[in-house]
């Protein structure tokens, strides 16, 4: 687990080295550089160790192949050798190594990024879709002096990219690439728009123009500074039929895929440790480490807010669950308490996010991550993908309740969708500070739409009228024709055969939500502190089982992830089991009126939007007024126009 960076075209040692130092946080265990004049021009690799697997020196990187079945010797001919950087763990790389080592493959560490080298000299590129796990990593083969740059299927760890006039550079970070003087600083308006629309940039968009992220399951080939060829070498398996024994029978498939998949992840030569919040995610994932090792102490890492509050008003409190979670199991819990100064960590949050997400979610995982550092705790493993491939948010449930309006004629949708519109904008009452009109709104006001962009509206905070009015005029013209659904729409587009809408909905979860917002901040906030996530719902024999499985045995009423929760009941609580899902996050609505006020007032002030030439002071103090008057629900929109100029002052002005 680790921080790579690098370079192929006409750029120099000291960029190379400038990158380096950029993710520095990322590992501190190991740095090493390497500069080639390749077959086809300068190649620049960087390397920040975080040591997993295999702790001695013997893994250092950049790594070369040395191996005579391989015919190279990368050491005694560096320019002709095969290097990689690598940022990752792949899960499966013993069985890998066994069969490479019966044909003949020969080893000189025990580390998983060897593997990846022998690999590729039997087969190319074509070993992508063999890897099991999560990673990023650029491997250089001085016979052609090709660079292959390709990035996991889910997109659990992040990779950035620059194509310019003197070549290509890919970091771990968007920050690194930053150090380059010909990678400009010019806004991407675009993702901006998407970042307050959806909180996060679709990939491959980022804020800045000239910096783009590899999607998840991509691959590139790069000769001489230029991209050569790019592909996809993993999609998401929706589409196929879906499973039709009886329940009890995927109940027990789902319990032991799920088994394998913690085992596989628990694969280390550190530590494991995990989050715990006591919801079903983290609580199933700590019960199969405890059947796995039970002899081992497990140290488990929870949030509580003082006073005993929620992230999510109204909601239970998750400490007690938590508590309960960690006696039933038999772990050492160790509580990470915060209250309101933890606001203080939003600048520090935006400076290792990269990107404006506007979600103080991530804060907390920072903060859990600082504590297994302090305690020794290298790896993390956490419950992120749960929700996203068995059902468990509340736009699920408002999908599969469409058919409580469905058979409105389509004047009457239309009808229904202007006035929730309406009220969204600020007609209605000072009622929205409830939840129930909140989601009530935000459930109809797209009702008139046809279906999949009806299904891409879902992931929208607030509505596109709204949006559209705080832009000033040059950020409008950008937007002129842009379909800020394009995107998701995009997506779904991919799955032609996959009919059923819960399932297209999850597909654009683990697309898009899930690798664009969730993953990022936590591979980020882990990172920020050197402690790796790990994300054992995202093992690929689970997804593929996932996809499968009828939405009637994922989605049952209100109640999401029904068939996870079976699995799980032989092994907690119930009281754990079917607990009522809260948000891993921070109590935003409530922060704006009290804590974030001040900040609010200051970093939005009409002199300082004025400056900023993004949005039209007037429209950005309307929206504040009418949010803090329970006119209209548009917390986390005033919180996107907060992290935007916190974000501008931080990587554009500097």
């Amino acid at each position: 687990m680790c921080g790579i960076a690098g370079f192929s075209g006409h750029y120099e040692e000291g960029l190379l080295a400038a990158m380096n130092a950029s993710v520095a946080h990322r590992g501190p265990d190991d740095a090493d550089m390497l500069m080639l004049e390749g077959q086809a021009g300068r190649v620049g690799l960087a390397h920040r160790r975080l040591a997993i697997i295999d702790l001695s020196a013997s893994a250092h990187e950049p790594m070369g192949v040395r191996c005579q079945r391989c015919g190279i010797d990368s050491k005694a001919d560096p320019r002709r050798g095969r290097w990689i950087v690598y940022n990752g763990e792949i899960y499966n790389y013993r069985e890998l190594r066994r069969e490479l080592e019966s044909d003949g493959h020969q080893f000189f560490s025990q580390s998983d990024t060897e593997v990846i080298l022998h690999l590729y000299a039997d087969v190319g590129a074509a070993m992508l879709p063999r890897l099991n796990g999560m990673f990023a990593f650029a491997l250089y083969d001085g016979a052609d002096g090709d660079l292959l740059v390709a990035r996991d299927g889910f997109g659990v760890k992040p990779l950035y990219y620059a194509a310019t006039p003197r070549g290509f550079l890919f970091a771990s970070e968007l920050k690194a690439l930053l150090a380059a003087e010909d990678v400009g600083r010019e806004l991407d308006l675009v993702a901006l728009h998407e970042y307050i629309a959806y909180l996060w940039s679709p990939a491959p968009r980022t804020p800045f123009r000239d910096v783009r992220k590899l999607m998840p399951g991509e691959a590139m080939i790069v000769r001489a500074g230029a991209i050569q060829r790019r592909w996809t070498f993993y999609d998401l398996p929706y589409g196929q039929p879906p499973l039709s024994e009886p329940e009890e029978v995927i109940v027990d498939r789902v319990r032991e895929t799920f088994r394998q998949a913690v085992r596989r992840q628990l694969v280390a030569d550190v530590p494991v440790g995990a989050f715990l919040s006591g919801g079903l995610d983290s609580s199933s994932i700590v019960a199969m480490m405890r059947e796995e090792q039970p002899d081992s102490p497990i140290a488990c890492y929870t949030i509580a807010f003082e006073g005993g509050g929620s992230a999510d008003p109204g909601a239970p409190n998750d400490l007690p669950f938590a508590r309960q979670a960690a006696a039933h199991i038999g772990v050492d819990l160790r509580v990470v308490n915060v209250g309101p100064s933890m606001i203080d960590q939003l600048g520090r949050m935006l400076w290792h996010l990269d990107e404006p997400q506007s979600d103080p979610a991530p804060i907390n995982a920072m903060l859990i991550a600082d504590a297994a550092r302090r305690d020794g705790v290298k790896v993390l493993m956490s419950g992120t993908g749960g929700d996203d491939i068995f059902s468990g948010y509340r736009r699920h449930v408002a999908l599969m309740n469409e058919g409580k309006w469905r058979w409105l004629p389509p004047s009457a949708r239309r009808r229904v969708a202007r006035m929730a519109r309406a009220v969204a904008t600020g007609s209605g009452g000072a009622w929205m500070e409830s939840p129930v009109p909140r989601r009530v709104v935000k459930a109809l006001s797209y009702v008139d739409l046809p279906e999949d962009r009806r299904i891409a509206s879902y992931f929208f905070w607030g509505v596109e009228e709204l949006r559209r009015s705080l832009y000033a005029p040059a950020f409008a013209e950008a937007l002129r024709g842009h379909d800020t659904a394009s995107p998701l729409l995009a997506s779904l587009a991919r799955i032609p055969n996959e009919r059923d809408p819960l399932n297209r909905m999850l597909y654009l979860e683990a697309k898009h939500f899930l690798a664009d917002h969730n993953l990022n901040y936590t591979d980020k906030m882990t990172m920020s502190a050197a402690v790796e996530s790990r994300v054992p719902f995202l093992d690929p024999d689970l997804v593929a089982l996932a996809a499968r499985i009828p939405s009637r045995l994922k989605q049952r009423g209100r109640t999401g992830k029904y068939i996870l929760k079976r699995a799980m009941e032989p092994l907690l609580p119930q009281q754990l089991v079917y607990r009522r899902k809260t948000g891993f996050g921070a109590p935003l609505r409530q922060w704006l009126k009290n804590e974030l006020r001040g900040p609010v007032d200051d970093l939005l002030a009409s002199d300082a939007v004025r400056r900023r030439g993004l949005f039209e002071p007037n429209a950005v103090r309307r929206l504040i007024s009418l949010d803090r008057a329970g006119r209209i629900d548009a917390a986390y929109t005033v919180f996107a126009l907060l992290c935007i100029e916190m974000w501008c002052r931080l990587f554009v002005d500097r």
